[in-house]
């Protein structure tokens, strides 16, 4: 009776709640919340290795990040892919350990290891239970400074990168992935993958990577972040782990930036008897420290960032034409990319193209107040979740190490994100982007679509084979 009484209790002051919710309208969301980092505690070693530690005592484990400042940017022209693979190439068997040997110790000791190359930086991080983390640094340490290079291991990974090119060939989206960097950026070095193409990396040797590794990886061009679930004294096991690395190196001068297309080109790469056709739309776009770039990611945002955005409602929903479509903006350290990207129906390719450049021409002019607000909401909303884990803290402080970032970059994010008018974000869409002067590469079938894109008269015209975009099919033997 007791409880019967209760449960009769709460239903009834529920009723008398909900009979004061106005259910005409969905309830207007709170405010967005404030990153609130902890203290980024910063020491030099003698060596000129830099480390900051983020304590965060949520959940026993630690991340630890060594940051380089050298990527893809860096690769010589004739060794596109040379940083990924030497990155590749970090975990292959370091210090007395083999391939083999290495995972063993890793998995004892419930560390996850990941290695990688970007633009404008390489990196080793391992994940692991802080109890570990006094076996695991030397391990980390064996793996950046003391790895081994072994050919057997670089023709491994070289045949592994190549079947991939194979199998980029049969893929409409991978190929469009491949070709419109290439019709976007012309000579320059982004218009190949950080990967490389099957000419570079055939041509790779152990020797290229010794050198690069010895030349780029060093404590004047590097950072190491340790966050998670410990205190200041770890600075003594990174000390220990890495205070031995010989001093020297420097960042790598940065690369020229590119030139944007003149007019409108547009790249036709034939599938013959594709039920759909897949489209991209780039241009080159500013850097990460472009003054405007709250406002450019708000305008974007509205563009194609979100599910509900004006690119995803006029092919999806207005027309009816793909499941999707989105855009964004790469950043690099000098220049970056803008792409915008829908997959749709073949019969529908020229008014889907049409109806994208239109929705590009549209952004730089002043939305809705309602639609800035939303766009703003989003990202300030979604913001702190970057924050969450100690991985995710350790890649925005990469982030900001490696783009120069200011110090308040967190703290001011949403506040300035939030303070994005109607004004300010047409203004930068209409600073960044060039409807007009943009690169088209459409992935389909030829015989269908060829004619209606023609009927466009949106530029110069080329038919791209695949070939061209990938070069001859690589040799595995």
């Amino acid at each position: 009776m007791k409880r019967a009484t209760a449960v009769l209790a709460v239903l009834a002051a529920s009723a008398s709640i909900a009979a004061g919710v106005d259910r005409s309208r969905p309830p207007e969301p709170g405010p967005p919340r404030p990153v609130v980092l902890p203290e980024v505690q910063r020491r030099t070693l003698s060596n000129g290795l830099v480390v900051l530690l983020v304590e965060q005592h949520e959940v026993p484990t630690v991340q630890v990040t060594l940051l380089v400042g050298t990527g893809g940017a860096a690769d010589p022209r004739d060794r596109a892919g040379l940083a990924a693979m030497t990155a590749d190439l970090l975990d292959e068997g370091a210090g007395t350990r083999s391939a083999l040997e290495l995972a063993d110790a890793l998995d004892g000791l419930g560390a996850q290891l990941a290695t990688g190359a970007g633009w404008d930086s390489s990196s080793a991080s391992v994940h692991v239970p802080v109890r570990h983390l006094p076996e695991a640094l030397p391990l980390l340490a064996d793996i950046v400074l003391r790895p081994r290079f072994e050919a057997a291991e670089l023709d491994r990974l070289r045949k592994e990168a190549l079947t991939a090119i194979l199998q980029q060939r049969d893929d409409p989206e991978e190929l469009a992935a491949a070709a419109w960097p290439r019709a976007v950026f012309g000579e320059h070095r982004y218009a190949t993958p950080t990967t490389g193409d099957a000419r570079s990396i055939a041509a790779l040797t152990v020797d290229d990577v010794r050198r690069f590794h010895a030349q780029q990886y060093r404590p004047g061009n590097a950072t190491l972040l340790i966050v998670g679930d410990v205190t200041a004294a770890v600075l003594d096991l990174a000390t220990q782990a890495f205070g031995a690395w010989a001093a020297g190196g420097a960042r790598p001068p940065a690369l020229p930036v590119p030139r944007a297309v003149k007019e409108r080109r547009l790249w036709l790469i034939d599938r013959p008897k594709a039920p759909q056709s897949v489209i991209r739309i780039g241009q080159v776009a500013p850097d990460r420290r472009v003054r405007h770039y709250h406002a450019l990611e708000v305008a974007n945002t509205l563009l194609g960032g979100m599910f509900t955005s004006r690119l995803s409602d006029n092919l999806r929903e207005t027309h009816g034409y793909a499941y999707g479509a989105n855009s964004g903006i790469e950043y690099r350290r000098v220049g970056g990319a803008f792409r915008a990207a829908a997959n749709v129906q073949t019969p529908s390719t020229a008014p889907a193209l049409t109806e994208m450049l239109k929705e590009l021409r549209r952004i730089v002019t002043p939305a809705q107040p309602d639609e800035i607000a939303r766009a703003r909401s989003y990202l300030a909303m979604s913001y702190p979740q970057q924050f969450e884990t100690p991985a995710q803290i350790a890649s925005q402080l990469a982030q900001q190490i490696v783009y120069e970032l200011p110090a308040d970059e967190f703290a001011s994010y949403v506040p300035k994100t939030m303070a994005v008018g109607v004004t300010e974000a047409a203004r930068a869409a209409a600073d960044t982007l060039r409807p007009e002067q943009m690169a088209v590469v459409v992935v389909g079938d030829r015989a269908v679509i060829e004619a209606p894109l023609r009927a466009l008269n949106l530029g110069t015209w080329r038919i791209v084979t695949t070939d061209e975009v990938l070069g001859p099919p690589p040799k595995l033997d």
